[in-house]
C-alpha cells in the first residue's frame, strides 16, 4: 500500500487507519525532535501530489478487507496540509467511513484561508503548537523561510473561533521550554484559543538532532500544572497491527511511518504468533534500509 497504512496505535485516536496524501518527509517544518528525521524535501508549496481518486481507490480496498479501526487519520510522514486536494480528500474519505476523520498538522498554513476551509471539513483537527515567539519557532521548527509565527498564531486564533469541529492541540516539550517564561507564554497563547484537548507530549523515540532529551516526570507534571491539559506519556496504546501476512513486511510497513523500538517488534511479532523472532531481529540489524538507533536504553528502528 503507497497512501493507507496501519491500522495504527495511537495514544490520542485509538487505532488509527492512516492516510498519507504527500511524498515522504516533505513539510515545510525540519523540528528537532522529529522520529523520522531531518526533512529531506522541505518546501512550502501546496501541491497535488497524488489524484484524491487514486488514494480512495486503495482506500476502498483497505476497507474490503474490514480492518477494526477507531479513527482514520491524515496525517502523512510530513505536513498534509501541503496536500492541495486536502478538503476533496477529507469529504470522499467521510463518505466511506462511519468513524471520526481526523488531521494531524504542524498548523503552519493555518493561516491562509483555503487550508482553513480544507481543515474545518474534519471531525478533529490535531494541531502542534510548539513554539510561543519567533524565536523559539525557529530553534524548535526549523520553518521555511517564508513561514512566520504571528502569521501562524493569528490563523490560529481565527481558526478556533470558527471551526465546528473537536480541535485539539498539542505542545512538545524539551527541557529547552519548560522553564517558567516560556510555561507562562504557552500559558497565555492557550488562553487566547478556543479548543477542546489539550496534549503536553515529549520525544519518546530517537529525534532528528542528537541532544535532544525527553523531559522528566516531574518537570512534565510542573508543565500539566501550569497549562492543564494531559500528558500523553499516560495514555495507554493499543500496540500495533498490520493486515500484512509477512512478519517482515509488515514491520517494514510500519517502521516507513512510525519507528518502533525492539520490544515494541517483539510484541508485535508474539501476538502475531511468529515463531522466528530472533532471525527476523537479525534481519533488520543487517538490513540497509533499516536504521537502528539507541535512545532512552532501547534500540528502535526506523526505515533510512
Amino acid at each position: 500500500m503507497q497512501y493507507i497504512f496501519g491500522p495504527l496505535p495511537s495514544r490520542r485516536l485509538g487505532l488509527s487507519l492512516g492516510i498519507s496524501p504527500i511524498p515522504r518527509k516533505t513539510c515545510n517544518y525540519s523540528c528537532i525532535y522529529c522520529q523520522l528525521g531531518r526533512t529531506d524535501h522541505l518546501t512550502n508549496k501546496r501541491e497535488l501530489f497524488f489524484p484524491v481518486n487514486v488514494i480512495i481507490e486503495e482506500l476502498e480496498t483497505t476497507l474490503a478487507a474490514k480492518p477494526a479501526f477507531d479513527a482514520a487519520t491524515i496525517v502523512g510522514e510530513g505536513e498534509p496540509t501541503l496536500y492541495l486536494g486536502l478538503g476533496d480528500l477529507i469529504e470522499e474519505v467521510k463518505a466511506r467511513v462511519d468513524k471520526p476523520v481526523a488531521v494531524i498538522t504542524n498548523g503552519a498554513l493555518v493561516y491562509l484561508p483555503e487550508v482553513r476551509a480544507d481543515l474545518s471539513k474534519a471531525d478533529i483537527v490535531l494541531l502542534s503548537m510548539d513554539a510561543y515567539d519567533q524565536g523559539s519557532f525557529q530553534k524548535i521548527n526549523r520553518p521555511h523561510g517564508k513561514i512566520k509565527f504571528i502569521d501562524i498564531y493569528e490563523g490560529l486564533k481565527i481558526f478556533s473561533e470558527q471551526y465546528q469541529g473537536q480541535l485539539w492541540l498539542e505542545i512538545m516539550l524539551m527541557n529547552d521550554n519548560v522553564d517558567e517564561e516560556s510555561l507562562g507564554k504557552y500559558a497565555q497563547m492557550l488562553r487566547e484559543l478556543k479548543y477542546q484537548k489539550l496534549y503536553l507530549n515529549t520525544p519518546v523515540r530517537p529525534p532528528a538532532e542528537p541532544d535532544i532529551n525527553p523531559l522528566e516526570h516531574e518537570k512534565m507534571q510542573k508543565a500539566v500544572s501550569i497549562l492543564g491539559g494531559v500528558s500523553i506519556d499516560l495514555i495507554h496504546s493499543q500496540g500495533f497491527h498490520s493486515e500484512i501476512t509477512d512478519h517482515y513486511a509488515a514491520i517494514l510497513s510500519i517502521i516507513k511511518r512510525h519507528p518502533m523500538n525492539q520490544f515494541e517488534i517483539e510484541s508485535f511479532l508474539k501476538k502475531r504468533g511468529c515463531e522466528d523472532i530472533e532471525k527476523i531481529m537479525d534481519r533488520l540489524k543487517q538490513d540497509r534500509a533499516v536504521s537502528e538507533l539507541e535512545y532512552m536504553g532501547y534500540l528502535t528502528y526506523r526505515l533510512r
